[in-house]
């Protein structure tokens, strides 16, 4: 088993010891995204569905850069630290996904990473 890392200035820089992404067996694992601009290092605060587009936007970046691409994702998790902003957050995340869509799983958190409201990791095929 060869586990190579995927990186891109194109997506926020780690802020631990973990990588953007890894490939592994025909799968990349991309780290969960939260909202955060590459550009500036800044959080996107306000709309959730702004949040969301970015976290999105941060993940298709990632997955481009492991030659992939959100149309090959398999599974995604969804934290948020309000559920209540579900309805809002699968408005625009199903913008982003055709049929068959990924299978998924969004789990209430109390925290997330800088005061996100909003984290997603995806598995996709290479």
């Amino acid at each position: 088993m060869s586990i190579e890392t995927v990186q891109t200035d194109k997506a926020p820089k780690v802020i631990g010891p973990y990588s953007q992404a890894v490939t592994v067996d025909g799968f990349v694992f991309c780290s969960g995204q939260i909202p955060i601009k590459p550009q500036t290092g800044e959080l996107v605060r306000g709309d959730i569905r702004e949040e969301v587009r970015q976290v999105m936007s941060n993940l298709r970046v990632v997955l481009e850069a492991a030659d992939s691409s959100l149309a090959r994702v398999v599974r995604t998790t969804i934290y948020l630290t309000d559920i209540g902003l579900f309805p809002q957050v699968n408005e625009v995340y199903g913008t982003f996904f055709q049929a068959p869509y990924p299978a998924r799983a969004t789990v209430g958190v109390a925290a997330l990473p800088k005061g996100a409201r909003v984290e997603i990791d995806v598995v996709a095929k290479l």
